[in-house]
């Protein structure tokens, strides 16, 4: 008798499990980005490889990955900083370029099939720059649509900066996007510092708002109005290093509040917890970063950051585990020496937030 109830148990549980391992882990969650994936080079605008076929075989395997010569088994322009170049059909059509800068992390969420391999078969322009030659001047008009009117940029530390507004401009006028350090403006202005541009912008709210990137990231112009004309930089700016202008105290409400801070902490995506580290050594960091968020929207990340180094030698990234408006939980990375912008997170300054961390996740 206990054999035949046995039985009836296992074929039942064979029944039901996989609807409802399908119902907690749909197959296609992450496989239903906007983006399909036309084509993949890897190298510089002089000297580029194709490497559609082994990131099809990295995206099969796992979903984000860290990525540089050693990934593709190949150095197309020795000595020089490489980028991955990924080209892409959105969903109105159009082909768009995504540039990851060598040794930065991938995330294949916003490519339509990135798991299951199903793309990079044809349509890609041939074009290193992106885009075909019938629809680049309208995507160009596209990309000057942005919400942001910048007002002035600066390059350099707190200490020693310099004015880069009409470099920016004429950068501007070549590429939408480019990758920035010392050479892109002709100048150290803090010499052994690590560097940043700062463009401080006016928002369509007409507060003025402070973009920071960070010397040898990508600068992507495309959330700025009018970039590729160059119809900006005629003043305006607050002269502030950290941005803001002087205009903070005419916006507290009436228990003292930033109005500013509420205005921003309406993201998307809700925190449940922080991880700092690698893969094999990483600690909770959720605590921390509250207290960075309550005073400071954007900042500088690192090991002096969170006053710790859980895998020295290494490097290491921090991990936001988030919830989205869909209900299903997301993973935002970001590299050692990136800049952590806290807009798109709901309460980020109040730090209302972190309350479902799990020290097993990475």
């Amino acid at each position: 008798m206990f054999n035949v109830r046995l039985v009836l148990t296992l074929l039942l549980a064979a029944t039901f499990l996989p609807g409802t391992l399908t119902a907690q882990y749909p197959p296609d969650s992450r496989d239903s980005g906007q983006y399909v994936i036309l084509s993949a080079q890897y190298g510089t605008e002089r000297n580029h490889v194709d490497v559609t076929n082994r990131l099809r075989e990295l995206a099969r395997n796992d979903q984000t990955f860290r990525m540089g010569n050693d990934t593709f088994g190949v150095d197309p322009d020795y000595g020089q900083v490489k980028v991955l170049r990924i080209y892409a059909r959105g969903p109105e059509g159009r082909e768009h370029m995504f540039e990851f800068r060598e040794g930065s992390v991938i995330d294949g969420s916003q490519f339509r099939g990135w798991g299951r391999g199903d793309w990079g078969g044809e349509g890609w322009s041939g074009r290193w720059e992106g885009g075909g030659d019938n629809d680049r001047e309208q995507r160009r008009d596209d990309h000057d649509e942005g919400q942001f009117v910048i007002l002035n940029a600066q390059y350099g530390t707190q200490e020693r900066h310099v004015d880069v507004t009409d470099r920016l401009k004429d950068l501007a006028r070549q590429d939408r996007t480019f990758v920035m350090g010392n050479n892109t403006f002709g100048v150290d202005p803090d010499y052994g510092r690590v560097k940043v541009l700062r463009i401080y912008a006016r928002g369509p709210e007409g507060r003025e708002r402070m973009f920071e990137f960070r010397e040898g990231s990508v600068v992507d112009g495309s959330q700025f109005r009018g970039w590729g004309r160059g119809d900006w930089g005629g003043g305006g700016w607050s002269g502030r290093w950290e941005g803001g202008g002087d205009d903070r105290d005419q916006h507290r409400d009436d228990n003292g509040r930033d109005a500013h801070r509420d205005d921003r902490d309406q993201g998307q995506y809700l925190i449940l917890g922080a991880q700092y580290g690698t893969r094999r050594h990483h600690v909770d960091v959720t605590d921390r970063l509250k207290d960075l968020a309550r005073s400071d929207r954007t900042f500088l990340m690192g090991n002096n950051t969170f006053g710790i180094d859980p895998d020295y030698g290494r490097v290491k990234a921090l991990r936001l585990y988030t919830r989205g408006p869909d209900g299903r939980e997301r993973m935002f990375e970001f590299r050692e020496g990136s800049t952590i912008d806290g807009s798109q997170f709901r309460g980020w300054g109040r730090g209302e937030w972190g309350n479902e961390r799990r020290n097993d996740r990475w």
